[in-house]
C-alpha cells in the first residue's frame, strides 16, 4: 500500500509528561508528537497516532498515548495546493510543504514503538521528507493544546531537569491535549511503499 505519512512534534512542559508515564518508563524528551497517514491500497484509509518519547524495559521509542483509524473512528481530510489537513471531532492539523527536504533527528534515537500490550520496532522509511509548516488545534475540551509553525524548518527538543512534582494522571489523549505547546518543533510528510 502507498502511505502519505505526516509527522508533527510540538514542546511541553516535560514535568507534567513524568507524571502521566506509566510504570518502567521514562521521559526522553519534552515532546508530544502526532502521526497522521493516508493509506491508499485496495480502499483509501486514515490512521492519526499520539505519542511521547520514552526509555523503558531496556529500549527506546514512541509511547503510544492513543490511536485512531477510519472508519472506526470519524476521520476526514482535505486537501488544498501544498497543504493537507485532517478533520476528527477532537483535533484538527493541518501540514504545508514548504518545498525544502530533509531528515528527522528523532529518528537515530528511535527502537520503536510502544503500544498497550506490544513493542513494534521501528519502520525503515527511506523517502525523502518534505519539511511542512503545520498549525493543530485539539478539541477535547476548551482551552486544549493548539500551536502553528512558520519558518519550516525542525527544532530540537532538549530534555530538563525535573522543576516541579505533579500529581499522578492516567495517560490518555484528554490529559495529554491539556498540557499547553509551548512550540511546534518541525513537520514533514514523506511518501512510501508499506
Amino acid at each position: 500500500m502507498k502511505v502519505d505519512q505526516y509527522v508533527m512534534a510540538y514542546r511541553v512542559e516535560q514535568d507534567r509528561l513524568r507524571a502521566m508515564l506509566p510504570d518502567g518508563f521514562t521521559s526522553l524528551r519534552p515532546v508530544l508528537r502526532i502521526n497522521a497517514e493516508l493509506r491508499t491500497g485496495e480502499k483509501e484509509t486514515l490512521y492519526l497516532e499520539y505519542n511521547t518519547p520514552v526509555e523503558g524495559f531496556g529500549k527506546r521509542g514512541w509511547l503510544n498515548i492513543a490511536r485512531w483509524e477510519s472508519p472506526t473512528t470519524e476521520i476526514s481530510y482535505t486537501k488544498h495546493e501544498k497543504s493537507t489537513t485532517f478533520h476528527l471531532p477532537f483535533l484538527e492539523i493541518t501540514y504545508t510543504g514548504v518545498g525544502l527536504v530533509g531528515g528527522c533527528p528523532a529518528e537515530k534515537d528511535n527502537d520503536g514503538c510502544f503500544y498497550s500490550n506490544a513493542f513494534v520496532p521501528a519502520e525503515k522509511i527511506d523517502g525523502k521528507k518534505e519539511y511542512c509548516n503545520c498549525s493543530f488545534c485539539w478539541k477535547f475540551a476548551e482551552n486544549n493544546a493548539h500551536g502553528i509553525s512558520t519558518d519550516g524548518k525542525s527544532i530540537p527538543a532538549i530534555p530538563v531537569e525535573q522543576i516541579h512534582q505533579y500529581e499522578q494522571q492516567e495517560l490518555t489523549p484528554e490529559n495529554a491535549a491539556k498540557i499547553p505547546c509551548e512550540q511546534v518543533l518541525g513537520a514533514y510528510v514523506v511518501t512510501f511503499e508499506r
